[in-house]
């Protein structure tokens, strides 16, 4: 039997996209280290002043259920479940006033906290 609340559209829109700024930026972040296949994984988790938080952290594995996002140069991954809510979404590095980090631009995110670190849908 098929689930009634499944949906096509979330396989159609499990894209991610990474800016030139980001793949600049993880290039150099990433040549420090030359013996490492290192990637960027980026995940959401349960928190955050709007519902749910957007985490970043380096490292060179993969699991059966993550996803790969980029070229042989930057790799982005991402787990399942946390694609499940950024399908759609594009990496950009904003290096500005504020300071400089890496920031998601989520379709699917319907507000968002005043830093940008957490949001809802």
């Amino acid at each position: 039997m098929s689930d009634p609340f499944a949906s096509d559209t979330l396989t159609a829109e499990a894209t991610f996209t990474i800016s030139e700024t980001a793949k600049k930026r993880l290039r150099e972040i990433f040549s420090q280290d030359e013996n490492s296949e290192q990637m960027l994984r980026v995940k959401v988790s349960g928190g955050g002043c709007a519902g749910y938080q957007y985490g970043f952290d380096f490292e060179s594995t993969v699991s059966d259920d993550d996803r790969i996002f980029g070229d042989d140069d930057v790799k982005v991954v991402i787990d399942s479940v946390s694609m499940d809510l950024l399908g759609g979404s594009q990496i950009d590095f904003v290096d500005d006033m504020v300071g400089a980090s890496f920031q998601i631009n989520n379709p699917n995110a319907t507000a968002s906290c005043g830093c940008g670190t957490s949001f809802s849908t």
